[in-house]
């Protein structure tokens, strides 16, 4: 008997199949015959003593021109899944965690949901680094910005990023001597209203800003290293970087040892790290991508391991 995967999602019309990481996870489940279903944010209600949803069975086909098929919306009891996937993008917002309350309650009844949703609720991706200080650069989390003035008197060099940013926005260099520093702080911190993270600048991001991708605790043998553009600070894809495939070097391969069992432990399946030479920057819980990128460049099947981990993982159909 097929599997049953739900998977919460931005309307797959809106994606880009050829690098989606979404899109490679429902082609993989494809793949086994599972049966697939489309479910937005919108689409999720409680009622009753249930969660249900308004839920669209999709096909899927590895084809940039039409790649998706959906048939008419179907009324479900969601427990009638064996597994979800939640990867709604950010934002981070309200209603992201309203969705995160509904796929809890879901998952007390037995659904397997990737990933954990209280782990989505607890783990900051910038915040979540202070558990591992042994792998992450000197840092700083606050919003005074007195205390960021004496954290770059120190350093001499730092990176200021929001705690809730995402695709490179808002992230700022900031140097010893800066004219710019105060208009700065007063931006990322909105005069003294919202908490940042400031680390000390790290100038192997030249180098690339490696995402390792973890499944389970266990970590692809490659990374992507994300390249800044010229006269860029920032290597994210989403602000203009190119990318190149690389091997995990030993002090990766040591970061993924330290953090692994605890991502494993919180039930945090599927997990973006993110390094920047010899340091763990960031760890990203709710839509982690570079799936493609990896598959292409080392002929791997990354969505293809996910769903051998989900399978291990499901309890078996009467």
């Amino acid at each position: 008997m097929s599997r049953k995967l739900g998977v919460v999602m931005d309307h797959i019309a809106s994606i880009k199949p050829y690098k989606d990481s979404t899109f490679a996870m429902l082609l993989a489940a494809r793949k086994r015959g599972w049966e697939l279903y489309h479910i937005l944010q919108e689409d999720m209600a409680y009622v009753g003593t249930e969660i249900m949803a308004s839920a669209q069975p999709v096909s899927v086909t590895d084809d940039t021109e039409q790649w998706y098929h959906l048939e008419e919306p179907r009324e479900i009891p969601m427990k009638m899944l064996d597994a979800v996937l939640m990867r709604k993008d950010p934002p981070f917002d309200m209603e992201y965690i309203y969705t995160t309350y509904m796929l809890e309650s879901l998952e007390a009844s037995g659904v397997l949901i990737i990933n954990r949703p209280q782990s989505l609720r607890d783990v900051n991706e910038k915040f979540f680094t202070t558990h591992f200080p042994q792998c992450s650069p000197p840092q700083i989390i606050t919003r005074d910005p007195d205390r960021i003035r004496q954290f770059l008197a120190v350093q001499k060099e730092i990176v200021v990023k929001p705690l809730d940013g995402m695709g490179g926005a808002s992230i700022f260099r900031i140097s010893e001597g800066d004219l710019n520093t105060n208009v700065i702080l007063e931006t990322v911190l909105a005069h003294g209203r919202k908490t940042a993270v400031a680390q000390r600048f790290l100038p192997e991001y030249t180098q690339g800003d490696k995402r390792i991708l973890l499944i389970d605790g266990d970590p692809v043998p490659y990374a992507l290293a994300r390249i800044p553009a010229k006269g860029e600070a920032r290597a994210n894809l989403a602000a203009g970087g190119s990318w190149e495939g690389v091997a995990l070097t030993e002090r990766d391969q040591w970061i993924c040892s330290e953090v692994g069992a605890e991502l494993r432990a919180r039930g945090l399946i599927f997990v973006g790290l993110d390094v920047i030479g010899d340091y763990l920057t960031e760890i990203n819980v709710t839509s982690p991508t570079c799936i493609r990128e990896l598959d292409q460049l080392y002929e791997l099947d990354i969505a293809g391991q996910l769903m051998d981990a989900i399978e291990q993982k499901l309890v078996p159909r009467p």
